[in-house]
């Protein structure tokens, strides 16, 4: 058992190891998306119409298992500057549009900054209704992996706000404009080139194939007379493809293949299975090991397959760090407009968007977790392995991302999101032997606020702002962040 713990929570022993499953590739695109730019090709031309509202909002004929969503882009359009400023603008004019319920605004340098606002008005499907303009977050190079890394590098790299969710919709009008000309100076600050909105359609929720496991029932139930045992997972067969199976498997000792989600352990439990192997990871990273272990319990966390990820679209390697010495707690910015049984979908959409839009190798953050406290395994790798994410320029290596689903700026999070940040922190901070409440030294890949190869010291769990300077994670977030840390401590036993 020590043993096959060890391999299924084993530290990777070098900066960035990748274990290949199958030849490295770029994602591919879904079978429905609409080809984006000179990568992709044409955009997909707007709907318009009362023909082609009615197409866009009839009922879906989706039926049985999920689909993978699509993308539709967009180019925007020259606009008149602005009669004040002379600033330029772009943008679009209110159009039908195929169903979608995330976007956000792409173009084409990844080094380029959109230096101006973002503006975005949609139609509700359900009622015909346009919303208010909502602000898009525009500087979003905050999250994303480091410069020298090989996604950090990569050419399908794109510039790109951050997404919207903005539920069922079938219109978009969007405007873009750049900052006024700074005093003394006649000259506008220009726009990036190759500026498209992505409308993103995060497909159906995943339905269930007969005797696999659900959030709340991981067990795996054998089929009448089919002589199966309990242990007998029925999907390691057809029912998964070769990417399903290879993002389930780095989980195995904890959930049976095709699992749904990972169940909840006590503390007795949690310290049966892991505090051994803790108090080993404690001396690969040169700590001293505690006198005891604290490790605190496992919490319940819905898989990538619980939430529908399309592995088809991710890369199919598995990149590790060398450890988890601290945490960098986001919020999404997506917006609070969404509902818990939506966090799925909106995971899914966040997914899509970080993939196909803005060209990253696969979701950005390791863990997610919604207003009402769920928690979401995020890229793909194993949730108690040191998995490289794309969250903390700078600060990827030896940390993991856990991102608070919503927009935190001036609205306050709910206590269940910061106890659901507490009871992951707790259990997998844990494992690497560290404490909530305390303090870790790290080295910066390079951000806006630290030069590559300083060494800095921050808390154990800290916010994205504490290694770059950016609003993220909201400041009514960033204010809750000591909460979660003592309670994270208390649910290890300190």
């Amino acid at each position: 058992m020590r043993a096959n713990l060890a391999l299924a929570i084993g530290v990777a022993c070098t900066a960035a190891l990748v274990i290949p499953l199958s030849s490295p590739a770029a994602a591919h695109p879904a079978p429905n998306d609409a080809p984006v730019s000179a990568r992709h090709t044409a955009a997909t031309a707007p709907a318009t119409g009362p023909a082609a509202r009615s197409a866009a909002t009839a009922p879906s004929a989706r039926t049985g298992a999920a689909v993978s969503g699509s993308t539709q882009s967009v180019p925007l359009v020259g606009l008149r500057a602005d009669q004040t400023t002379g600033a330029p603008q772009q943008g679009l004019s209110q159009r039908d549009t195929k169903p979608f319920s995330l976007l956000g605004v792409v173009w084409e340098e990844p080094a380029a900054a959109l230096d101006g606002t973002v503006q975005v008005r949609t139609r509700a499907a359900a009622t015909g209704d346009w919303s208010e303009w909502q602000d898009l977050e525009t500087h979003n190079e905050a999250h994303g992996a480091d410069a020298g890394t090989a996604e950090g590098d990569a050419d399908t790299l794109r510039g790109s706000t951050a997404p919207l969710w903005v539920g069922a919709s079938d219109g978009v009008e969007v405007r873009v404009r750049a900052e006024a000309p700074r005093e003394g100076s006649t000259a506008a600050t220009p726009l990036p080139r190759g500026l498209r909105v992505d409308l993103v359609d995060p497909g159906d929720d995943p339905a269930a194939a007969p005797g696999t496991t659900t959030p709340g029932n991981t067990s795996v139930e054998p089929q009448p007379g089919s002589g199966e045992t309990a242990a007998d997972s029925p999907l390691t067969g057809a029912m998964l493809t070769a990417e399903e199976s290879a993002a389930s498997a780095v989980n195995a000792e904890h959930a049976p293949l095709g699992a749904l989600e990972i169940p909840e352990l006590s503390q007795a439990d949690t310290e049966a299975l892991y505090a051994e192997e803790a108090a080993e990871r404690s001396e690969q990273a040169g700590q001293v090991p505690a006198a005891k272990p604290y490790v605190g319990p496992r919490p319940g966390i819905t898989t990538r397959k619980g939430w529908g990820a399309d592995e088809s679209m991710r890369e199919k390697n598995f990149v590790y760090t060398k450890s988890v010495q601290a945490a960098f707690v986001h919020h999404s910015a997506t917006g609070n407009n969404y509902s818990c049984s939506q966090s799925a979908s909106v995971l899914r959409g966040i997914y899509r968007y970080h993939v196909k839009s803005s060209g990253w190798r696969d979701f950005g953050y390791n863990f997610a977790v919604d207003k009402c406290g769920k928690i979401y395994e995020g890229r793909a790798g194993g949730v108690a392995k040191a998995v490289l994410g794309a969250h903390t320029l700078g600060f990827n290596s030896n940390s993991m991302g856990v991102v608070v689903l919503g927009t935190y700026s001036s609205s306050t999070p709910p206590a269940a999101a910061v106890t659901g940040v507490a009871k992951l922190t707790a259990w997998k901070l844990g494992l690497w032997g560290k404490n909530p409440k305390g303090t870790v030294t790290l080295t910066s890949g390079g951000s806006n606020l630290y030069k590559k190869g300083v060494r800095v010291k921050m808390n154990v769990i800290s916010g994205h702002r504490d290694g770059f300077s950016t609003e993220c994670p909201g400041a009514k977030l960033y204010g809750r962040l000591g909460t979660a840390r003592s309670t994270a401590a208390r649910l290890q036993g300190r």
